[in-house]
């Protein structure tokens, strides 16, 4: 059960580092907030939760290489990064490092056809390898099983691309509904070559999540925004029986969480020796067609 070393992490879920002072990516989700804290005291959304928010202290000359050398030091040979045609920290990183990282693009259904065209227009203009949804941070809230993501959804079978739903409690002070769990069942079912990675843990629905990988082969589960030792152990005994190919390893830096503290504490999770490369690694070269 001994985290191995050397193989090459691929990190699902990873960012350009940007100074504290850089809020504006969360300004989507003050027109949901209804509560004073969330709408007047955190810059970061979840603060609550995450106490040690990994941001520069001062301007970066070079965010990138230093995201490059952090990447170098904990052995992660590539990260996919969000992305968009203003996004230009990401664009750089994806331009100049194309060895390194990949891209993935937000999308919003309730754009209708001219999200769709945005999404095809990512992939064809920057290349990028997944979608990415927030269905509870969306305004106005589009639940997951919603015709309105049914556009998106086709568009991704076509395009050959899995899309990264957030799924569970959102940690953002803004209704659940939109992420339960037991929306994907009918996703999966009438999709059945769209490729879902579940996003942000599942809870409190983790038994449900993983009954539903077992159930439909175009599921699997990242772990992003989760520290190690806070992997629910439903994940954990998934994929040391019968979840070893459907459960890939996403970090959360600099969202959340500091390469320190995730590296620190990953040896510590309890994975099979079978299980390690395929999580830190194989599954998501394999789902994300990055040997392609």
């Amino acid at each position: 059960m001994t985290m191995p070393t050397g193989i090459g992490v691929v990190d699902t879920m990873i960012g350009v580092p940007v100074p504290p002072a850089d809020v504006s990516v969360y300004e989507f989700l003050k027109p949901l907030y209804m509560d004073r804290e969330s709408k007047e005291e955190f810059d970061f959304p979840v603060e609550y939760m995450f106490k040690d928010v990994p941001r520069p202290k001062e301007h970066l000359d070079d965010p990138v290489g230093l995201l490059v050398g952090l990447m170098d030091r904990f052995g992660i040979e590539r990260g996919m990064i969000g992305t968009s045609s203003k996004n230009e920290a990401a664009n750089r990183a994806l331009r100049e490092h194309p060895d390194r990282f990949f891209g993935s693009y937000e999308v919003n259904p309730n754009r209708g056809m001219d999200g769709v065209r945005a999404l095809r227009r990512a992939v064809e203009e920057l290349g990028v390898k997944a979608a990415t949804a927030f269905p509870a941070g969306l305004n106005p809230q589009v639940a997951i099983d919603d015709r309105r993501f049914y556009p998106i959804y086709a568009a991704c079978v076509d395009l050959d691309i899995p899309i990264c739903i957030c799924v569970g409690v959102p940690g953002p002070r803004v209704p659940m509904a939109p992420q339960e769990v037991a929306r994907l069942d009918e996703v999966c079912w009438f999709f059945p070559e769209l490729k879902v990675v579940m996003r942000h843990g599942a809870e409190p629905w983790t038994d449900l999540a993983v009954k539903l990988m077992l159930k439909w082969p175009n599921l699997h589960y990242s772990t992003s925004a989760f520290a190690p030792k806070y992997y629910p152990r439903a994940i954990v005994d998934y994929a040391n029986t019968r979840g070893a190919d459907k459960v890939l390893y996403a970090g959360y830096f600099p969202m959340g969480l500091s390469l320190d503290r995730i590296f620190r504490e990953l040896p510590q999770v309890p994975f099979r020796d079978h299980v390690w490369p395929k999580f830190l690694r194989e599954n998501a070269v394999r789902v994300f067609g990055l040997d392609r």
